[in-house]
């Protein structure tokens, strides 16, 4: 008798094998991009610890207060070059981002992505390998920031356009959301790998993530597909409902997307006619600010709780993970009522203002008992990676399939990169601001992130005031129906 397992798999339409597979890869894909990323926030810490608390000096040739730090960052500047390093990623991450996308256009999306992770499993490794090789100069751990940031460009663009090669707009929301729970899996596994070794040998806290992005990047070589059409599957319907028409500026209408003829393939996007398709630039621009708080929370909490709440350096990065879970949770439910509503800016626009009043609150009673710290930390994920993972999903998605386009779908890797590309620039600035301002106290580094999330909030008015008159002509035509 065949497996269980198999037999549940033949039960399975054709269609529904091949969906669960796109999705189960690139699910796993990006997870190792997240996980590869978040060691150097972990790793903080150890590079500068409070020697103090370690017991005397076993160095008799030095008095130095900081003698168990890592050379660069044993210096009083240790938070500056800790916001260059981040700096360092997130700004070739974010210049990387634009051309990713048209490079993601036009190259096999299979080959693109199995590549970049390949080489960024090396980079990652490298930054962990300055521990073994005792490596001391800043300029080797900048190096391979860029490096790394440049090639981790290839991931999202390429996963979201496989998944909106796969998925209609039906219930892209709620899928998109459940999927997109990557970001934070990543996050937290990244956090648990890093922590088991940060104290002992922090060099494993990224040679290890290195290695399994490689791992995960030559199986998705071996099985990712990357269009229905390819292995004789049903395209997906891409179509714009009454209510979410906004997007158009157009009544509501239904289009499918016919199967690709090989002979008759579109070209691909240009850059400007992308940024042409209407709510491309307003969410780009929110997600700019959105990123810049949720990239903030990625690179500093773990150093934030060990500064404010006195925990140690696995402890704070196990405790920092619950800002992830709050975040699988807000990118769901974001995602759920959106498709319910037909809404993705208003959605957006209602957790990015009550994200402002909770990180206020968490940064003045987050720390006053540890059930109060797991619960503000979980409601702050949710509400600021809520909007973030709608935007760079199911938005992106959205408008790379967008009715403007006549049918042609060779936009979903550009506009992905374009939103995520101009959301990279928030990514870059967020944690070199608190960098600069940290010093100054952490009650001005929450003030910038209020701020930016009420930005965000006002970025997308113009979209939201169309949903609601998307809303209301709605309404009024069903009374009239009705009568």
């Amino acid at each position: 008798a065949l497996a269980p397992g198999i037999r549940l798999l033949r039960a399975l339409p054709r269609d529904s094998r091949y969906r669960g597979l796109t999705l189960v890869l690139t699910f796993l894909c990006y997870t190792s991009y997240h996980l590869s990323r978040k060691p150097i926030s972990i790793v903080k810490s150890q590079l500068h610890p409070n020697c103090s608390a370690l017991g005397p000096n076993p160095h008799n040739d030095s008095n130095s207060s900081t003698w168990c730090s890592w050379a660069p960052f044993d210096g009083d500047n240790y938070k500056e070059l800790f916001g260059a390093l981040d700096n360092a990623f997130l700004v070739a991450y974010a210049i990387g981002m634009f051309i990713s996308g048209i490079f993601g256009e036009r190259l096999p999306l299979r080959y693109y992505l199995s590549g970049g992770m390949v080489l960024s499993g090396l980079f990652t490794a490298l930054f962990g390998l300055g521990y073994f090789w005792d490596i001391h100069v800043l300029w080797y751990f900048i190096v391979v920031q860029v490096c790394n940031g440049l090639v981790q460009t290839t991931g999202w663009p390429a996963v979201v356009a496989c998944v909106g090669n796969w998925f209609g707009k039906g219930k892209r929301g709620l899928i998109m959301g459940i999927w997109n729970s990557h970001t934070s899996v990543g996050n937290i596994l990244g956090s648990l790998i890093a922590g088991a070794w940060v104290s002992s040998a922090w060099g494993l806290s990224f040679v290890v993530p290195g290695i399994i992005i490689t791992t995960v990047g030559i199986i998705c070589f071996f099985f990712l597909v990357e269009y229905p059409e390819d292995v004789d599957c049903s395209p997906p319907l891409h179509h714009v409902s009454s209510i979410d028409s906004h997007l158009s500026g157009q009544s509501g209408v239904d289009s499918s997307n016919s199967p690709k003829e090989p002979a008759e393939e579109p070209e691909a996007i240009s850059f400007l006619g992308a940024l042409r398709i209407p709510g491309v630039v307003e969410f780009s621009l929110c997600l700019l600010f959105a990123k810049l708080v949720s990239y903030t929370f990625l690179y500093w909490l773990p150093l934030y709780i060990v500064n404010v709440a006195h925990f140690g350096a696995k402890e704070a990065g196990d405790l920092s993970t619950l800002f992830d879970v709050g975040g699988i949770l807000g990118g769901i439910f974001a995602g759920l009522i959106s498709d319910y509503t037909g809404g993705r800016a208003t959605t957006c626009c209602v957790m990015l203002v009550v994200a402002a009043p909770m990180l206020f609150l968490y940064n003045h009673v987050g720390q006053n008992g540890i059930g109060t710290s797991i619960a503000m930390l979980i409601i702050c994920g949710a509400l600021v990676n809520g909007p973030y993972a709608l935007i760079t999903t199911a938005v992106s998605a959205d408008l790379g399939t967008h009715e403007s386009l006549k049918e042609n779908a060779k936009a979903l890797s550009t506009v992905t990169a374009i939103i995520d590309g101009t959301g990279s620039v928030g990514a870059a600035l967020g944690p070199l601001l608190a960098g600069l301002i940290s010093p100054t106290g952490w009650n001005n580094v929450f003030y910038m992130l209020i701020a930016a999330d009420v930005l965000a909030c006002l970025l997308l008015a113009r979209v939201v005031v169309k949903e609601v008159r998307g809303w209301c002509g709605y309404m009024a035509r069903k009374r009239g129906y009705v009568r």
